[in-house]
């Protein structure tokens, strides 16, 4: 294997492991027999337990909106947040489960947690960089402050990682109701409001 087949290997052998056994109960040995490499392999390119885990979420971990602002840079980014936000309510599996094990062991990691800011920093970046973008185009209202419109939208995307339907379920029509409401309240007063755009074609 070559050095970037090895790592994606890797990758996605911790991203399963972490979400199965939980950070603490994963032993990196594990991560690598699973990977089927060796334990020098495995440490030929991360450092540490820590370091493989926000690697793996990089690779693996939830990313939906800041993934869809990346992917979709021409879209009206209140049409944006209106899908990625109706896909929420559905969000459950694996990469649910990696997120939140990276989330509660880094509150007893110390090297843990300055990989998850690292890792949320970034995800905070790019939504940032994109809602104030929006708002010099005339889309959002200036008058919020992008940082928090960028903290709002990752405590309700990594929130549903811990609220899956199993635990709470809400009516489709009932949550995307909500959302139009909340997205129409940023928008700027001469942008279209989600709910007057003519309906497109859902997102795979």
């Amino acid at each position: 294997m070559t050095a970037a087949q090895t790592r994606d290997r890797l990758l996605a052998a911790a991203a399963d492991v972490f979400a199965r056994d939980g950070y603490a109960g994963t032993r990196v040995a594990e991560i690598a027999r699973a990977a089927q490499v060796s334990n020098g392999a495995m440490y030929a390119h991360f450092g540490s337990k820590a370091e493989l885990l926000a690697a793996a979420l990089r690779a693996h971990g939830p990313r939906l909106l800041a993934q869809t602002f990346s992917d979709h840079p021409e879209r009206p980014v209140t049409d944006m947040l209106l899908r990625s936000g109706r896909k929420l309510r559905h969000r459950s599996g694996s990469r649910g489960n990696l997120v939140v094990e990276a989330l509660a062991a880094s509150r007893r990691d110390k090297d843990l947690a300055a990989a998850m800011r690292q890792y949320i920093g970034e995800r905070a970046q790019v939504i940032t960089e994109r809602v104030t973008k929006a708002q010099a185009d005339g889309e959002l209202d200036p008058s919020c402050a992008p940082d928090a419109i960028a903290h709002f939208l990752l405590l309700l995307g990594l929130g549903s990682a811990l609220l899956t339907p199993d635990l709470h379920e809400v009516g489709e029509d009932d949550w995307a109701g909500l959302l139009t409401t909340m997205i129409s309240a940023i928008t700027s007063p001469d942008f279209p409001s989600p709910r007057e755009k003519e309906p497109q074609e859902e997102e795979s």
